[in-house]
């Protein structure tokens, strides 16, 4: 079946003599890896060399029996070049492509998280604030693939909580004082940042650009995110201490 969409390129790798394997996140297919037969033996085979987070046009044939399709056609739509240019944007924009290919499964659309890519990169051109950027980023993709930290509520009994509250990581949410448990190892967060995750859920990109995070709420935004996504993931993302 012959299959025309747009993706982003996450990663990309030698394949053989002449070609390239590239995987690519794609509008309507969701994450997807195709071989660019002899791009590297004739560039100008290809409108793209399919450089990591460039947006491109391809057209691939998708096999029945092989996660691994044959791209005939990729032209480059977007490259991002300041980004490029800047040490701590291009790293930024590294740490998307890597948590999206970490927490996405293959093969399953998700435009909601497509879009979210697009607009994290367009976004790294211009603002200087990269770590509220991120930490949209990780809040939103963890809203859009299902894997969301339960903070509406008391996983244990459900009840509503005020001020600072426990997090547990291995329940993947907020336990309340009265509920008992034998877990010791918690976090504590403030309920400022409770607030500021359900709004960056519930909100547009937009308005959760104009949302103001202080030093320390950035801080304590990075220790619950980072630690949540090693415990759930079972992995580190390797960007992420550079971040």
């Amino acid at each position: 079946m012959i299959v025309r969409t747009e993706g982003v390129v996450l990663k990309s790798y030698d394949f053989r003599e002449t070609s390239r394997i590239v995987h690519f996140y794609t509008k309507d297919h969701g994450k997807v890896k195709g071989v660019l037969k002899g791009i590297r033996a004739n560039p100008r085979k290809f409108g793209s060399h399919a450089d990591q987070y460039s947006v491109n046009d391809i057209v691939y044939y998708r096999y029945s029996r092989s996660d691994l399709h044959l791209v005939s056609q990729c032209d480059l739509k977007s490259f991002f070049f300041s980004v490029r240019q800047d040490y701590r944007r291009s790293l930024a924009a590294n740490y998307m492509l890597e948590l999206i290919n970490s927490i996405m499964p293959v093969e399953q659309k998700n435009e909601e998280i497509y879009s979210l890519a697009l607009h994290f990169l367009n976004s790294l051109q211009d603002i200087s604030d990269i770590d509220k950027l991120v930490h949209v980023l990780q809040i939103k993709t963890l809203s859009l693939s299902g894997f969301r930290p339960h903070i509406d509520a008391c996983v244990r009994c459900g009840k509503k909580v005020a001020g600072k509250v426990r997090f547990s990581m291995r329940a993947g949410g907020l336990i309340c004082y009265e509920c008992p448990t034998n877990e010791t190892n918690f976090s504590i967060i403030s309920s400022g940042i409770i607030s500021s995750i359900l709004f960056i859920e519930q909100k547009n990109w937009e308005q959760c650009l104009r949302l103001g995070l202080t030093p320390s709420m950035k801080k304590e935004l990075k220790f619950l995110l980072n630690n949540f996504l090693v415990y759930h993931l079972e992995k580190r993302i390797k960007t992420a201490k550079y971040m």
